[in-house]
């Protein structure tokens, strides 16, 4: 290994859309050693628990190395020939709209900006959509509604700076971990600053809270009308907005009626709360509301983020630090997609599909076929593959047979579209494997570009490995097929910087301050050595925009939008709300946290959270399966049963996929209802029938390698020096030693143990190899009762016991850490309980005695519900 090699590099955290700065080095030993960028203004070294096991992602198992067509491995020539011949023969019989890519958050700008000069410019279709269509969509368009311009308003030190922060529908602490840190330890210096949280579940976020307003599905709009309602009858319109607005007459007119009660009745919120919110909002000048997925994955999606804009309009409280609304994007570069025109309904550097601005664009990359208006956007993409008008279709960087709504209709439309090629790192994807063409794409650490975070920070992901087998960036296949699509005048880039060029170039043109979008004043310096850097960079990089009454709208005005609350959900007898969402170690389908054990630590199978009276009601047993279905379409789940849930409703986590577990993929059963000014779908809003899953057996076991999976309920992930796995059986099996054998192997090196308790129908077996345990199973008519953390990690020992690897639990001699608490440092919860009853009795003590909580802090409050119940029993 070369000096150079081991040489520390400056790069961005692939996942979330905080965007971290992340120091990556590799070792000489293969590894590569990932720390927190102590100089990068998103993070100031922190690193969430995804990040800090970043490198452990960065195997070579599971990636796909070589171009493959019909699953067969050939030149790249060869693959790329044939992209480019079926796209070209699809769009001269059938015409430009019957081709289509389908883009991903994990783009890099530079790829996503040739994946959408190509389709917008020159295939002359804006049949190019994103998955940041399942996210931010509805953010958009709240934003060029109000702003004319898709534009965040501030940035994180807002929220540091804010005495009130509003988080709604946004678990800040697990799914932007880092940023809530921030957040936390501002209120730990100002314990004054107040926070709400606003979410139907009392998730992690809302232990941290001042104020929980457990708001009904689907309440928001109802709650700032009545906001907005309050503020107008307490006179605290402001200046700003008399001088700098438009509609103010008309929003409040629309919400003069949503008084305490009425809002009340609507959200299910208590009045009293409703009381305090308000007049902490009014009373307080600097505030920042947060919002994410529960109000953008919403059939009303748009109209919620504009009646969250129009209160701080109204009341000003914008464009300043420590006040605004403010969009927290979920992928590493929606911000980017946004920037370069990655959704169907929007032109490259946030132009629009207007005359002027099509014209603009064609001039400026000299092509004759402009796309003259908006494509289809994600779900109508889909349905029209299904509908035989979609011919070939690109997909990159994504799963949508995971996580589109309805998606097993989905896998039907690309199971009967005629031709699909699929660019990913992984060919063990639910969408890779009904792809025609596979090609192999380079993933975070070998590909070289630029992201854009929530802040509008625009900062540089840079390789530190070389790219493994003949895997290429995603930019460079785009560019590629163009060339051989007859384009090769207009694509003749040989490295991303050239792009980004391109792309800083198109910003600035014809703009003059008309569009809020312009980074030409990048071009005078580096693109290798790019410090991360906030747009609009005309001269310099800018912090906060509207503080001055400036908006992208004709008349220079913003606008506040006459919002009226939808009427409350129905409910249906019988049926529960779906709610979807991450969890906190876990990020979309797994394709790279599925690859560690620390990261399945916490949650390693599909779980379903439901409210103790439902499942009291259903007969539902705590740690039980459970079967949930719509339309004919069912997942199957592990219980848990939790107060955090509000009764009615269900929360299932979107992350599981079918290559980690027979039934968990929960979006199957989500309606393909769709916000209809943004197009975002409904993700949080469906109803399913939830009931027992009635098996014979429940299983658990450890393996050094993954069985065969083809039991009536299965779950696996990886552990420490193996697999690990949840199972179930509908049907006792007659001869158990011919069983195992089938799955786990029957080498005639494995000495096999077993014992059973006939009377109970509990039985447990175990295989030994050299004195190494080289699997365990354990069968029960209930949920096993195992350590399961301590026979994960009998898979490491150097010698085992097999009476104790038989009885599932160690002896009082060893100790059993329990389930995971903190990933980061992998601590369980009998540890942290240890360290209480030994006197650590708050989170930094705990932190001391144990390390738990001391890196992401995202474990904190599960920490201190396990001080307060320790407490308790002492007491």
């Amino acid at each position: 290994m070369t000096d150079s090699a081991q040489k520390t590099v400056r790069t961005t955290c692939p996942y979330c859309g905080v965007g971290c700065g992340v120091l990556a080095r590799p070792e000489a030993d293969g590894s590569v050693t990932i720390a927190g960028d102590p100089d990068h203004p998103a993070n100031f070294g922190r690193l969430c628990s995804k990040g800090a096991a970043l490198g452990e992602t960065l195997s070579l198992r599971d990636r796909l190395l070589h171009p493959q067509i019909e699953g067969q491995e050939v030149r790249w020539d060869e693959a790329l020939d044939f992209v480019a011949e079926r796209f070209t023969a699809a769009i001269r019989q059938f015409g430009p709209d019957s081709v289509a890519i389908y883009g991903s958050g994990q783009l890099l700008t530079e790829d996503y900006y040739v994946a959408n000069k190509l389709m917008k410019g020159f295939v002359g279709s804006a049949n190019i959509d994103t998955n940041s269509r399942l996210c931010m969509a509805s953010s958009v368009a709240g934003h060029k509604r109000a702003f004319g311009s898709d534009t965040v308003p501030g940035n994180y030190r807002d929220l540091e700076l804010a005495d009130l922060v509003v988080l709604v529908g946004s678990n800040l602490a697990w799914c932007h971990p880092v940023l809530h840190q921030r957040l936390m330890a501002a209120k730990a210096v100002r314990p004054d600053m107040r926070i709400v949280v606003v979410d139907p579940r009392r998730t992690v976020s809302a232990d941290g809270a001042d104020l929980h307003l457990p708001i009904r599905a689907d309440g928001d709009i109802a709650l700032f009308a009545g906001l907005l309602q309050h503020l107008a009858t307490r006179d605290s319109g402001s200046d700003y907005a008399a001088a700098h607005t438009l509609g103010s007459q008309a929003a409040i007119l629309a919400v003069r009626n949503w008084d305490l009660a009425r809002v009340a009745e609507a959200t299910g919120i208590a009045e009293r709360d409703l009381s305090t919110f308000y007049s902490w909002f009014v009373g307080t000048e600097n505030v920042v509301t947060v919002y994410s997925q529960g109000v953008n994955q919403s059939a009303t999606g748009s109209d919620k983020v504009n009646a969250i804009i129009n209160c701080h309009l109204y009341s000003g409280r914008i464009g300043r630090p420590g006040m605004g609304p403010f969009s927290v994007t979920g992928q590493p570069n929606a911000m980017g997609g946004r920037e370069v025109g990655g959704l169907a309904n929007m032109l490259a550097a946030h132009m629009d599909f207007t005359p002027d601005a099509i014209d603009r664009v064609g001039r400026f990359w000299g092509a004759k076929r402009m796309a003259q208006k908006p494509g289809l956007r994600a779900v109508e993409l889909f349905d029209a593959m299904a509908a035989g008008r979609i011919k070939a279709v690109w997909i990159m960087g994504t799963n949508p047979v995971v996580s589109m709504p309805d998606a097993d209709r989905v896998r039907d439309a690309l199971k009967t579209c005629p031709f699909v090629v699929v660019s990913d790192m992984t060919a063990r994807t639910d969408t890779a494997e009904l792809a025609h063409v596979l090609l192999p794409a380079a993933p975070w650490g070998e590909k070289d570009g630029t992201v854009t975070n929530s802040e509008r920070r625009i900062s540089r992901q840079r390789p530190f490995l070389a790219p493994a087998g003949e895997a290429r960036p995603d930019w460079w296949m785009i560019t590629e097929v163009a060339r051989r699509m007859g384009f090769a005048k207009a694509f003749p880039y040989n490295s991303p910087g050239e792009i980004f060029r391109e792309h800083a170039l198109l910003s600035g043109f014809e703009n003059g301050g008309k569009r809020d979008f312009d980074i030409s004043g990048l071009l005078a310096g580096g693109y290798e050595t790019m410090d991360p850097t906030q747009w609009p960079v005309r001269e310099t990089p800018t912090a906060r925009l509207f503080a001055g009454g400036e908006f992208y709208t004709p008349d220079g005005k913003a606008r506040l939008l006459p919002i009226t609350p939808p009427p409350p959900i129905t409910r249906v007898p019988g049926r529960l709300m779906l709610n979807t969402g991450r969890v906190r170690d876990h990020w979309h389908t797994m394709t790279r946290t599925g690859k560690t054990a620390r990261l399945s630590a916490h949650f390693a199978e599909p779980f379903v959270e439901i409210h103790p009276e439902d499942a009291r009601r259903l007969g539902i047993r705590k740690a039980s399966l459970v079967r949930l279905a719509r339309g004919g379409r069912e997942a199957v789940v592990r219980a848990l049963v939790t107060e955090r849930q509000q009764p009615g409703n269900v929360f299932v986590p979107m992350h599981w996929t079918g290559q980690f577990a027979s039934s968990g993929r929960v979006d199957a059963l989500v309606a393909p209802q769709i916000d209809p000014v943004s197009g975002q779908p409904a993700l949080k809003m469906s109803t399913v029938t939830v009931e027992p899953w009635r098996t014979a057996l429940h299983g658990f076991f450890v393996a050094t390698e993954r069985p065969r999976l083809d039991m009536d309920y299965w779950a696996w992930a990886e552990a420490a020096g193996g697999v690990r796995g949840e199972f179930a059986l509908k049907e006792e099996p007659a001869y158990w030693e011919g069983w195992i054998a089938e799955r786990f192997g029957d080498g005639t090196d494995v000495q096999r143990l077993s014992v059973g308790d006939r009377h109970a129908g509990r039985r447990s077996f175990a295989g030994v190899r050299n004195g190494r345990l080289a699997f365990a199973l354990f069968v029960s008519p209930d949920p096993v009762l195992v350590a399961r953390e301590w026979v994960v990690g009998q898979l490491e020992a150097e010698k085992i016991d097999g009476i104790r690897i038989l009885a599932g639990r160690p002896g009082a001699d060893m100790p059993d850490r329990g389930p995971i608490v903190c990933a980061c440092h992998g601590v369980g919860r009998n540890t942290i309980r240890a360290a209480v009853r030994g006197g650590a009795e708050s989170l930094d003590a705990v932190g001391a005695a144990t390390r738990a909580g001391t890196n992401c802090g995202a474990c904190r409050s599960e920490i201190a519900t396990l001080i307060r119940t320790e407490t308790a029993m002492v007491d």
